[in-house]
């Protein structure tokens, strides 16, 4: 069994959504914490547990108005809940594909989720630090979570889409 902590400097936490359903915003949370179990012997991920963490005022979508807006009650409330998690229900690794089945709580709420993606792999660094990289990604509806602010323009258009895609691109780093 091993333990497996979030490199925060070579990783990233991103969600896109469509604004005005014809471009896409990209957003990111910069202050995050994520452990992987591996479940068996060794380093073998395939069954390991997995849970993740995200700061809701670390939220950055390089607009500093509209990440007030977000923070703010019409969107994740940051001040009643300052936190979004995610605790794995299964990780299956096969090959170099992943899919990472799960429980996501935004704002109080809870819901299964499926990452899938690919694993990077594992590799030694240059400072003798064992890594692990993985890509992974998926899609919510916001409404599901409470996220339910929505505003249509003058013309009749939708302001923001209610599905949100996931992606994360994190390395691990192999604990002592």
């Amino acid at each position: 069994m091993s333990t497996w902590k979030i490199d925060p400097s070579h990783s990233e936490v991103q969600f896109k959504i469509k604004h005005l359903m014809i471009s896409t915003v990209t957003g990111e949370f910069t202050d995050f914490d994520a452990t992987l179990v591996c479940a068996g012997e060794g380093d073998d991920f395939n069954g390991g547990q997995a849970s993740f963490s995200a700061k809701i005022a670390s939220i950055n979508t390089k607009n500093e108005q509209r990440d007030g807006h977000l923070k703010s009650a019409d969107f994740f409330d940051a001040e009643k809940y300052p936190e979004l998690t995610f605790q794995s229900t299964s990780l299956d690794l096969s090959g170099g594909e992943v899919v990472l089945k799960g429980d996501l709580t935004l704002k109080g709420v809870t819901r299964p989720v499926t990452l899938k993606g690919d694993f990077g792999g594992v590799m030694v660094d240059g400072y003798g630090q064992t890594k692990a990289g993985f890509e992974v990604e998926g899609k919510i509806n916001r409404q599901d979570f409470g996220l339910t602010w929505s505003a249509v323009t003058e013309a009749g258009g939708v302001v923001v889409s209610d599905d949100v895609k996931l992606l994360l691109n994190v390395q691990f780093t192999k604990q002592a």
